[in-house]
């Protein structure tokens, strides 16, 4: 439906960037922030509730040859505006009091605000020129605060890594735009999903594999896959709502170009496997690693890592709704955990382990991981899912399992009680039902806005899945032998992996030797800002 009154959603975007351009002190700059950034959220509340009673909205394009300006409103972009704009609220209202008395608290607001209307202008893009544009001046906000304490080396070197993989990915995606204008004479959204949904499956072009592979590898640098991940790690330089605000659309907004484009990913098998090899393995990657970091904040980038190559991983299996649901899930509780990891300290004090240390024995565990696998198939088999038509709910369904493993394993303790034992059964029940029922719930919400889950395609699907399924498993196991582990071969393993298996190590001396961060370029660096 096209409706000149859409144009109303811009409300939000244009009063954070007035707060950004307004001048005043610090203290007034961030009151204007809260109070704009709570328009922004009513704005998306507003547009949700539209879409909810008029489904799909668009302006069209403002623009000639299907190239410029508009917006559109469904299903995924509703649920995505009222994502950000609320997690954008919380992290503008923290940051008020976190950075009050900072010299430079009146800078970092005003980049706060400029990155949080480029992520909300990127949501409500309609015409990929306008998607373009938006998703350059959020990776140029980023950077700005990325460099908030430009006198760091650290913070510098870190910047610069995000910045060639976020150049690299501008291309990508440009050259996606090039191609598609090719194609079908338009980059006007509508345009784009009429003329995919016409295709079938055995007549795609050439061109669009090659749109589809550009977008996946612009997805993939965008959301610190592997192995330009390092940056990530390295992001505790900034202020904490900084981590927070990351959450926001902006390192997940990897996931949302494949979800947006879900259309023309799903036509290249390719493409979808790119991203199901690549997020699985930085998923594995960054599980394996997090469990060896002694910084809380460290440790939850490796987290957020592992979570964007399941997403990833999501999308290349096909599960487009259940990458959405892992969208949202990760941005409330991730940017939970970055605020409140201040008081980590007295939440892991507080917690309880049944067993000497926390080491449970290997037998228990067994038990604990087989009892998890019959339980995840035997509900998924009450929901209707699969492994052939839902290869990938299945897949980060058994990996869900696991992680209740040493729940499960602690109830089968030194003194078994059948009542602790029932009673964890029935929650770890609980977990897979609301699982996937979730699940389900996602792929009727977005039925007909995102592409129906994509069953088993063929034995590479196949090996995948196992693969991965069968790595997480190993990574359970291996966190609990090496809590126990006292020969030398555990304390190796434990010190190679703390070190992300010096991907990062390599990263970093590559750029160094070709953009080194001296005292001429901190100097720079302060000038500029």
């Amino acid at each position: 439906m096209v409706t000149a009154s859409l144009w109303m959603i811009l409300i939000g975007p244009l009063a954070l960037v007035a707060t950004a351009l307004l001048p005043g002190s610090a203290k007034s700059n961030a009151a204007r922030a809260s109070f704009a950034s709570l328009i922004a959220f009513a704005v998306a509340l507003a547009t949700a509730g539209a879409v909810v009673m008029s489904g799909m909205l668009t302006t069209g394009t403002i623009g000639t040859n299907g190239l410029g300006f508009g917006l559109y409103a469904d299903a995924l972009t509703a649920t995505m505006f009222v994502l950000v704009s609320f997690v954008g609220a919380i992290v503008v209202r923290y940051s008020r009091n976190y950075l009050d008395g900072d010299p430079g608290h009146a800078r970092f607001t005003r980049w706060l605000c400029l990155t949080l209307a480029a992520v909300l202008v990127l949501i409500v893009s309609g015409n990929m020129v306008q998607f373009i544009v938006a998703w350059i001046a959020t990776s140029a906000g980023l950077h700005r605060l990325l460099l908030f304490y430009g006198d760091r080396p650290a913070a510098i070197l870190a910047s610069r890594k995000k910045f060639i993989a976020s150049r690299i990915g501008d291309a990508c995606l440009i050259g996606a735009a090039v191609l598609l204008y090719g194609l079908f004479g338009s980059l006007d959204y509508s345009a784009i999903f009429a003329a995919t949904s016409a295709l079938a499956a055995d007549a795609v072009p050439g061109a669009l594999h090659g749109v589809a592979a550009l977008i996946a590898v612009a997805a993939l640098l965008k959301s610190a896959q592997f192995p330009t991940h390092g940056w990530l790690t390295e992001v505790m330089e900034t202020p904490t709502p900084v981590s927070a605000l990351l959450h926001a659309g902006i390192i997940n907004a990897g996931g949302f170009l494949v979800l947006r484009f879900a259309d023309v990913v799903v036509l290249s098998a390719p493409s979808l496997e790119l991203l199901a090899i690549v997020g699985g393995f930085t998923a594995l990657l960054g599980s394996a690693v997090m469990l060896t970091q002694t910084s809380v904040k460290v440790s939850l980038a490796w987290s957020t890592i592992a979570q964007m190559g399941f997403m990833l991983l999501q999308c290349g299996l096909g599960a487009f709704g259940a990458a959405l649901l892992h969208i949202v899930a990760h941005s409330l509780y991730k940017a939970h955990a970055f605020l409140s990891s201040g008081s980590i300290i007295d939440l892991a004090r507080a917690s309880w382990t049944p067993s000497p240390g926390g080491k449970l024995h290997p037998a228990r565990m067994v038990i604990a991981i087989a009892v998890l696998a019959a339980a995840g198939a035997g509900i998924g088999a009450l929901f209707g899912i699969t492994l052939g038509g839902q290869p990938g709910i299945v897949a980060l369904g058994a990996i869900v399992m696991m992680g209740l493993a040493h729940f499960v394993a602690n109830a089968i303790d030194v003194r078994p009680s059948a009542y602790v034992i029932g009673r964890t059964l029935v929650l770890t029940a609980g977990v897979a039902s609301a699982y996937f029922a979730l699940q389900i719930g996602a792929e009727r919400l977005f039925h007909g806005v995102l592409p129906p889950v994509r069953p088993l395609a063929g034995p590479l699907d196949l090996a995948i899945i196992v693969l991965v399924v069968v790595a997480f498993g190993a990574v359970t196991v291996l966190q609990n032998l090496a809590a126990r582990g006292t020969a030398p071969r555990w304390h190796a393993l434990y010190v190679h992996l703390a070190n992300g298996l010096y991907v990062n190590t390599a990263a970093n001396r590559l750029v160094l030797r070709f953009w080194p961060t001296g005292r001429r370029a901190r100097l720079a660096t302060q000038a500029g800002a």
